[in-house]
């Protein structure tokens, strides 16, 4: 499905600014929405929106579905008399520009907290038509929502510890354990189900604002989900688990330059026979709720839908793997059946073989190219401009590099300057070298991490893959925003026609 040509900027919205620690759907997010639309650009894209797992990652949520519960925006529901001006007090300020998620969780938790028993005793001028809304939100998600909360419940019952070493009674889900976790934790479900309504509640009316803006919104979907989520423990038929629920193997991608080990992520293996048996039925269910909230999706990993790199689960690293096929087309095709076109972003960095590009090309999937890695090797490199497609999207990077400008502070003499030549520049503006390259390319859509546009260095770097600690705390601050950067991209969407002008 071919995308309209446009440009955008990568930036997740734990990044905004905002009182309580880090980013929310809150006004920051909305004024954030305006700014894109004032410098011409007509895509935001974020990163997923589930709850982040360990090291604080986004891509190991303990949920396919639920939406990140630290991005609900309490000012909100002060304004719905569930918060007082004092329990919004006192919030954890450290670096305005990295997030500090040991004392954020438990803070926003505990308003969360107060906030559902607010709600929960009649509180609120709106009570009444909030509680029908709020009861109508509750069925419309059964599908997923009753698993994720007592899985969450059951979580915080038995801290630190997976859902295969809980109780086996819990662990297997036998029902009347289940009906009796229930009974016993219903005050947490409830906070749970009410975290969630709040979530998509907020996430709507900042979609529908940027829609209004004229700005679309651009999802991420993981390919796969945590061991430890509410999926695997409600579905483990449709994962590679033993009879105990442990995984008995893991997915992971082999050794390359980047390392001589691989990487192991440790995330459960799809069971794909379970998956064509019942027609993809997860996964069509899977993306129908995810264009529920966003207007694009980019598949990250997507080569793993053609073949996966398989490792048994005892493997301490990814060097003993192998490859196993994917579904690939007929998961598609399924997803196509059920939903119609719908317009994806096919991840498909690193080492790609032909088969993977065939089934990009066969689903009609535009795929990436990323400009810090098109210099240094010669002119055939496919991530060079000159050699791009038009059913791409450019990067200058992605959230799994560093910065344009840590990027150069490091470049090696060769890729000096083959940029110099290339693009003919000095590099004293490299970022801007590179995100005019990225607007002038002949791909249909370009997206700049905001860290580009500000011009930050290293210091501003969002992840470092198979790094598990002290990464994705990024924060920007409105004073690092200058007049200059909406008015020199608004002149490049432009220049390049990535405003909305028809061809001809």
């Amino acid at each position: 499905m071919r995308l309209p040509r446009a440009s955008g900027v990568l930036l997740h919205p734990t990044s905004l600014p905002g009182p309580f620690g880090a980013g929310d759907l809150g006004a920051q997010a909305h004024g954030f929405v305006d700014w894109l639309a004032s410098a011409g650009q007509r895509l935001w894209q974020i990163l997923p929106l589930g709850g982040v797992g360990p090291g604080n990652s986004p891509y190991m949520s303990t949920s396919a579905f639920a939406g990140n519960v630290l991005l609900i925006d309490l000012a909100e529901l002060q304004s719905l008399g569930w918060l007082s001006p004092q329990d919004l007090a006192g919030a954890p300020q450290s670096d305005p520009r990295a997030i500090d998620f040991d004392a954020l969780v438990p803070w926003r938790m505990a308003r969360l907290q107060r906030a559902a028993a607010a709600f929960a005793g009649g509180g609120g001028a709106q009570h009444a038509a909030l509680a029908t809304d709020y009861a109508a939100f509750c069925v419309e998600h059964a599908d997923w929502l009753d698993d994720y909360a007592l899985f969450m419940a059951l979580a915080a019952e038995h801290p630190l510890r997976g859902w295969a070493d809980w109780p086996p009674t819990l662990a297997l889900r036998e029902a009347r354990a289940l009906a009796e976790a229930a009974r016993r934790h219903a005050e947490v479900i409830a906070l749970h189900k009410f975290c969630q309504w709040r979530f998509f509640r907020q996430w709507a009316a900042l979609k529908r604002h940027a829609n209004l803006c004229g700005v679309r919104i651009v999802g991420d979907t993981p390919i796969f989900i945590a061991h430890h989520s509410a999926e695997a423990w409600a579905r483990p038929e449709l994962f590679e688990l033993d009879a105990a629920g442990r995984p008995t193997v893991v997915a992971g991608v082999p050794p390359d330059v980047f390392s001589a080990t691989g990487q192991r992520w440790g995330n459960p293996l799809y069971r794909w026979s379970s998956h064509t048996r019942d027609g993809f039925a997860w996964w069509v269910q899977r993306v129908r709720r995810t264009f529920e909230l966003v207007d694009l999706v980019r598949i990250d990993h997507f080569r793993g839908f053609a073949a996966c790199w398989e490792i048994d689960a005892r493997e301490p690293t990814a060097v003993h793997g192998r490859w196993v096929p994917a579904p690939g087309e007929a998961l598609f095709d399924a997803i196509a059946r059920a939903l119609g076109p719908v317009p994806i972003i096919a991840e498909d960095l690193g080492v790609i073989t032909p088969d993977v590009v065939a089934l990009r090309r066969r689903c009609g999937f535009p795929g990436m190219r990323i400009l810090q890695f098109a210099f240094g090797s010669g002119s055939a490199n496919p991530y060079l401009p000159h050699n791009h497609e038009a059913d791409s999207v450019v990067y200058t990077g992605t959230h799994d590099n560093d910065t344009t400008r840590g990027w150069w502070a490091k470049a090696s003499p060769a890729e000096r300057q083959h940029v110099h030549e290339l693009l003919a520049c000095d590099g004293t503006e490299i970022h801007w070298d590179l995100v005019r390259a990225a607007m002038a390319s002949v791909a249909d859509t370009a997206i700049v991490p905001m860290q580009d546009v500000l011009g930050l260095g290293s210091e501003a770097r969002m992840n470092f893959p198979g790094q598990g600690e002290g990464w994705w705390r990024w924060r920007f601050t409105w004073d690092q925003v200058r007049p200059e950067h909406a008015a020199r991209l608004a002149q490049l969407a432009r220049l390049y026609r990535r405003d909305g002008t028809p061809l001809g």
